[in-house]
């Protein structure tokens, strides 16, 4: 870390071609849109902490764990790798198909 200044991006993120194929589904405005929201808000809270926050939740029953973050009436899922630091994010669904 220069300078001594502890890096506020605890975690790198990367996009599944799962999440990707998924996003590219949605007309072109509503992808945009959303991946605008994504990249601005989303990602900036699961670098810092992946874990908690009013839009994260652990979904029940996964192994490994697999964590979702509302957005609206979309549902972003990811996983955690604590060993490389990571979060891979896998899907991106409407809430009604979601669960």
């Amino acid at each position: 870390m220069p300078n001594g200044v502890p890096s506020l991006n605890k975690y790198k993120i990367f996009e599944t071609e799962n999440f990707k194929k998924q996003l590219h589904n949605f007309d072109k405005h509503q992808a945009e849109q959303l991946y605008s929201k994504i990249k601005n808000i989303v990602y900036l809270q699961l670098r810092q902490e992946p874990h908690y926050g009013p839009n994260i939740k652990k979904l029940k029953g996964y192994n490994p764990e697999i964590w979702r973050y509302r957005v609206g009436d979309y549902r972003i899922f990811f996983e955690i790798d604590h060993s490389e630091n990571t979060v891979g994010i896998i899907a991106i669904k409407h809430r009604k198909d979601a669960y």
